[in-house]
């Protein structure tokens, strides 16, 4: 693992030691028998405060037999209109050793999306995560969720 990615893990994980304010947090399903490439997951999020500041986290929850080492997701966000970025982010380190939080079969794995994210206005935005992996349908992925909390 190279040290950039190591400071990465390390931040997240102390982001989930913190005790901040949870803003959002929803998870959804998919199905570990495939999380088809063109299923879109969709989260509406009310935004009543555009004084402070928050880190958006995205969380995926997978199994030991996940087939591989990292996940590119494409992800939108926005109100009106949505920004659309595309993300990629490593599961394991270069040995096979899981990055995230568990055992026991299911491993979970939070992704800094934004630091210190201000929302312009208020009102519902959308988020939406898609699976950009090469696989019509990408098996071991259990939950798919965005946690948006007060940064510190």
């Amino acid at each position: 693992m190279t040290g950039k990615n190591l400071l990465i893990t390390i931040t997240i994980s102390l982001l989930f030691c913190a005790c901040t304010k949870t803003m959002y947090s929803d998870f959804q399903s998919v199905p570990l028998t495939g999380w088809q490439e063109d299923s879109i997951l969709s989260y509406s999020i009310p935004v009543n405060d555009t004084t402070n500041l928050y880190d958006i986290i995205l969380c995926v929850r997978h199994i030991e037999t996940y087939p591989y080492q990292n996940m590119w997701l494409f992800c939108g966000f926005g109100a009106d209109s949505l920004k659309h970025d595309t993300i990629e982010f490593f599961l394991a380190d270069d040995r096979g050793r899981w990055l995230g939080n568990g055992g026991n079969k299911w491993i979970e794995m939070p992704v800094l999306y934004e630091q210190n994210y201000q929302f312009p206005d208020t009102g519902q935005y959308i988020f939406t995560i898609q699976h950009g992996m090469r696989d019509e349908e990408l098996r071991g992925v259990s939950d798919v969720g965005i946690i948006i909390r007060q940064s510190k």
